[in-house]
């Protein structure tokens, strides 16, 4: 797929969102809702969403255009010009009327609203989580045609185990290319029996995160792999409430890194972001958290701000090594993204940091730059900084 813009030489830029929930109630205030608003079998929870949201915000307005939900990011986005935009999709975009059996909430995107991922000009989606077989394999089959006549790469599902295995190959218009693979966890909520097989839809299923499953994914990346790519591993896992990063996880990343696996990995999966971390030059995002959702009004843990959500504009050398990485913080209010102010940029700086020294990695916010928060390279140790020679 080609770049809007292209990447500058000898560098690969990418722009890595988390969760992205178009559904529900926010189905609800764009023009063409489905029936039961678009919330599948409970159509009282999108209104009460709805509601709270308001109660907390001041009104929505309802019939809303594709691009509502993006607000002040589709700035962002054209100010940073970055090429490549990758997502977790944790939604189906279907008007199947079946759900999965037993998935307490299946969420939906009406078909004529698949516009509103087209508006933010994504790249690619990572399907391999607890949502996209939510209205069971028609909702999945309806997904991944929409997505495709969008001109978006749904990756880590498909009608069969190899094609949810196949990565995006991304062009970044400078002769280099992007491969994007996802995969899902059990520990994200993933339903039993959703995995696909050679003979069954399904989504890119791992069992665990031990030394089987960093193989499977090392054999896949190498199955797929040609000099010179750059390889994004994008990971659905952790628990909605998480707050801290699990040692299995770290330990599972830093196989990835160590075998020449992976060059970015997009976790993503608990609502809010998660401590970043750089290993041997590659970027590990263990949880990006949400980006658009309808949960603004949904209690949190004291302390905690899942209503910020963030952007990750990363640029690699070609080689896929860590050189900048710029995190753009917004708050949800009212079902859309609105630039962050100056108390929640500086909690997302001090939240990131709490994983500090251990993660060796600081970020901090740009006075130079309201808006910003970035990473700060000095903070690491020259080993890390200089990422040595992975694989």
């Amino acid at each position: 797929m080609a770049a809007p813009h292209a990447s500058p030489p000898g560098e690969i830029r990418l722009l890595l969102g988390g969760d992205v929930m178009t559904g529900r109630a926010i189905d609800l205030v764009m023009r063409w809702p489905q029936p039961a608003a678009g919330s599948g079998l409970r159509p009282r929870d999108a209104r009460r969403r709805l509601r709270a949201a308001e109660a907390l915000h001041g009104p929505i307005p309802l019939r809303n255009e594709p691009d509502y939900v993006w607000g002040d990011a589709l700035a962002e986005m054209d100010r940073l010009r970055v090429p490549l935009r990758i997502v977790n999709l944790a939604t189906a975009v279907t008007s199947a009327n079946t759900a999965w059996l037993g998935k307490a909430e299946p969420v939906r995107m009406s078909p004529r609203h698949a516009d509103c991922l087209a508006a933010a000009r994504i790249s690619a989606c990572a399907l391999a989580n607890d949502r996209v077989l939510d209205w069971d394999y028609p909702g999945l089959k309806e997904t991944l045609r929409l997505l495709a006549q969008a001109g978006i790469v749904g990756v880590g599902a498909g009608i069969d185990l190899a094609s949810a295995q196949t990565p995006a190959v991304l062009d970044t218009g400078s002769g280099s290319r992007v491969l994007v693979f996802s995969w899902a966890t059990p520990d994200a909520g993933v339903p039993a029996g959703w995995g696909a097989t050679a003979g069954r839809p399904g989504i890119a299923l791992l069992t665990g995160l031990g030394g089987a499953e960093a193989r499977e994914v090392q054999d896949c990346v190498e199955r797929h792999r040609r000099p010179g790519d750059v390889v994004v591993v994008s990971l659905h896992w952790g628990g909605r409430q998480a707050s801290r990063v699990p040692a299995a996880h770290r330990e599972f990343a830093h196989r990835l890194v160590e075998a020449g696996a992976v060059d970015v990995l997009h976790g993503h999966g608990s609502r809010i972001a998660l401590p970043m971390e750089v290993h041997r030059g590659r970027l590990l995002l263990h949880g990006c958290g949400d980006l658009v959702n309808d949960e603004e009004a949904s209690p949190a843990p004291a302390g905690l701000r899942p209503d910020v959500a963030c952007l990750y504009a990363v640029t690699l050398a070609a080689d896929g090594r860590l050189l900048r990485l710029e995190l753009v913080p917004f708050v949800r209010r009212r079902f859309r993204l609105e630039r962050a102010d100056e108390a929640s940029r500086a909690w997302l700086a001090r939240w990131l940091n709490t994983g500090w020294p251990a993660f060796n990695t600081l970020v901090s916010t740009d006075a130079s730059e309201a808006g910003r928060v970035r990473w700060e390279e000095h903070a690491l140790s020259d080993a890390v900084a200089a990422g040595p020679p992975v694989g």
